[in-house]
């Protein structure tokens, strides 16, 4: 039996900078969401990008997700390049953690994650594991609508494990998780890292000691600091 393909298998083992963006600008009507952002990823890291409300730290992550089309400036992302129809290919190869869940609700965990692989050729075979993997191999048969918030994200997490993308984007995965949680969200994040892959997350507050992650800082829609 042949073996389906993962989102790491699109990537190029000798990729060694993940994402470049050259003087990036996104807008809304005329309103700047980003302005002017110069960035560099590097395979295998982690990153942490922070700032106040309104810092253009979401905007950033859906920008390297393919979800956000620039006005100006020129980038790459996994090798395909933001600027033209090369970004829709993008959104199949990365992970995208946000706020909201685009599973069914009527549909148990398993049902929703064995769906999201047969419409992406991802491998149904690691959806039991993963689930287990985030604490919900108990409640692997229950519908998503009976889950709590926290566990429903939890889903989201199995199915980037499930993915294994090369490009991991989590935007405030701490928010609102108590401590275990927070502690599983570092463990995958180091999964994520030991095989290979780039995380970036957003956070409002300081992480977890354990998260080791370089700090970039926005504010205004531009990035002010930068420690990677």
């Amino acid at each position: 039996m042949s073996r389906r393909s993962s989102a790491n298998d699109f990537v190029s083992a000798d990729l060694v900078t993940v994402a470049s963006l050259c003087d990036v600008v996104v807008t809304t009507g005329s309103f700047p969401l980003l302005s002017g952002v110069n960035l560099t990823l590097e395979n295998g890291k982690a990153y942490v990008i922070t700032g106040p409300n309104g810092a253009g730290k979401t905007t950033l992550l859906r920008l390297l997700a393919g979800l956000e089309v620039p006005s100006r400036g020129s980038g790459t992302v996994l090798g395909l390049n933001i600027c033209s129809a090369e970004r829709r290919e993008l959104r199949r190869h990365v992970g995208w953690l946000g706020h909201e869940t685009s599973f069914y609700p009527d549909l148990s965990s398993t049902e929703n994650l064995l769906f999201a692989a047969r419409t992406t050729g991802a491998d149904g075979d690691f959806i039991p594991s993963a689930l287990e993997r985030v604490g919900l191999g108990h409640r692997a048969q229950v519908p998503l609508k009976s889950l709590s918030a926290g566990q429903q994200r939890r889903v989201s997490l199995a199915w980037l494990l499930v993915r294994r993308p090369q490009l991991w984007l989590l935007d405030e995965p701490y928010a609102s998780l108590d401590e275990e949680g927070r502690d599983l969200i570092s463990q995958l994040i180091t999964v994520a890292q030991s095989s290979g892959a780039t995380v970036v997350l957003t956070s409002h507050g300081a992480l977890p000691a354990e998260t080791n992650a370089s700090s970039i800082v926005m504010v205004g829609g531009r990035i002010v600091e930068n420690a990677s």
